[in-house]
């Protein structure tokens, strides 16, 4: 990284600008935020994921209910993918026509994939329902949840990195284009007499 090389900057040098110096700091303080405030802010942000994802998930698996269904005919279409972060190689769904009683006691008919190979009717199913008997998805489970925090926790971590980064270089690009500037105006003033014999005598 680019922050830790401005650290050169510190040594003693009569060449040494007032402008090194200042890159210098700026290095020294990208490189602490860097390895102190991406790491909070991934953790902070982790944590809250976290909380809230493992909430949303007991709140599923409390109103989310897996009843047997049982398949009335064979919708036309080709079988499906669905949920691909839990679905097997070669698991597939059909869509089928099916019935199932819902956890308050009613009987349910409906459009509902079947993970069957080669559904008929009256083959039985797993199916997911909320507490009324309407189809829904499968409930997210603790260790996904947090698999997700995870993920959104780095991802917070490398953003912030990223961003102090960005940062930093924006200050040293402003500073290296003031330094030239200033180079510029010095150079006009030089410019005229530049090359001609006997100058300044």
């Amino acid at each position: 990284m680019r922050a830790i090389s401005g650290l050169w900057r510190w040594r003693r040098n009569p060449l040494r600008r007032a402008t090194d110096l200042t890159e210098a700091w700026v290095a020294l303080v990208a490189l602490v935020l860097i390895a102190v405030a991406a790491p909070v802010t991934g953790v902070l942000v982790g944590a809250t994921a976290q909380d809230s994802l493992q909430r949303s998930a007991r709140e599923q698996q409390h109103e989310r209910r897996l009843v047997t269904a049982t398949v009335v005919r064979v919708l036309d279409g080709a079988p499906v993918e669905t949920d691909p972060d839990t679905s097997a190689v070669g698991d597939s769904h059909s869509r089928v026509l099916a019935d199932w009683t819902a956890p308050d006691g009613g009987h349910r008919r409906g459009p509902a994939l079947a993970k069957l190979r080669s559904p008929r009717p009256g083959g039985r199913f797993a199916l997911w329902t909320d507490r009324h008997g309407r189809v829904t998805a499968r409930p997210l489970d603790s260790p996904t949840a947090t698999t997700h925090a995870v993920l959104a926790g780095a991802g917070a971590g490398l953003l912030t990195a990223g961003l102090v980064e960005c940062g930093r270089r924006l200050v040293v690009w402003r500073m290296v284009r003031r330094r030239y500037a200033r180079w510029d105006r010095a150079w006009d003033r030089a410019g005229p007499d530049w090359g001609k014999a006997g100058t300044g005598s």
